[in-house]
């Protein structure tokens, strides 16, 4: 009988999410943002996939145990009474609720794979930069640092890589890899290993911006951190 009421309780803290992470979304802008969120397939959805943050507004979100996806930050969005609409910045395809759609580039990306069997997270540029993201992990064991993207990269985006909106405005950096489509700055083709694929003139100004960050996709050995039963803090500009 002890044995069963066990399994029972087993099974409820399970369901109950015990071994979950929970994400506090913080948005540290001047407006207001639109977290978007993508799930890695088989995976649930977090939120519905979008969610709407005032400025100085957090909220935490509880995410199962092997969860795996990514969130980024969208501007200038203004939903209709249908949660219909375009975003300057991050779009996902015009929904409040990105309900696994992923988000328009360029984008600041926050990446997570937990119980790997350990916690891998990052800070991504590797498909552009539309605004400061952070990670801060608490109550985990392990390594276990912050990851912190604070620079206005629009300020000083490459020539030529500039998201231009609102009257000309920069309001995102994209990758060269989306405007040029080479396989030197895609890491594709005969580029694809870390000995090919090299820094650029276009990531190194990413990487100066954010040293933490993914400047390129084999940027691993400077950008890629582990912990181990964590919260984490996400935080916009």
């Amino acid at each position: 009988m002890a044995l069963k009421h066990l399994s029972i309780l087993l099974f409820l803290f399970s369901f109950l999410g015990v071994d979950a992470a929970v994400f506090t979304l913080q948005n540290r802008c001047k407006g207001k943002i639109w977290p978007g969120i993508l799930t890695a397939a088989g995976k649930p959805q977090l939120m519905e996939g979008g969610l709407e943050l005032r400025p100085g507004q957090t909220i935490s979100i509880t995410a199962p145990k092997g969860w795996s996806g990514r969130l980024w930050g969208r501007r200038g969005c203004s939903f209709d009474s249908s949660c219909n609409d375009t975003c300057i910045t991050g779009d996902c395809g015009g929904k409040l609720k990105c309900g696994g759609a992923g988000g328009a580039l360029p984008a600041t990306l926050a990446e997570f794979t937990l119980d790997s069997p350990m916690d891998f997270y990052d800070v991504s540029l590797v498909d552009g930069y539309s605004m400061p993201v952070s990670i801060f992990p608490s109550g985990g064991t392990g390594i276990c640092k912050a990851v912190t993207c604070l620079s206005d990269l629009n300020h000083r985006c490459p020539k030529g890589l500039e998201l231009r909106k609102n009257g000309g405005k920069i309001v995102g950096c994209k990758s060269a890899c989306i405007v040029f489509n080479k396989t030197e700055f895609c890491c594709t083709g005969a580029f694809n290993s870390p000995k090919t694929c090299q820094p650029t003139n276009y990531s190194k100004v990413f990487k100066a911006a954010c040293p933490q960050a993914y400047s390129y996709a084999y940027d691993d050995s400077s950008s890629t951190f582990t912990c181990q039963g964590a919260n984490y803090l996400i935080r916009f500009c």
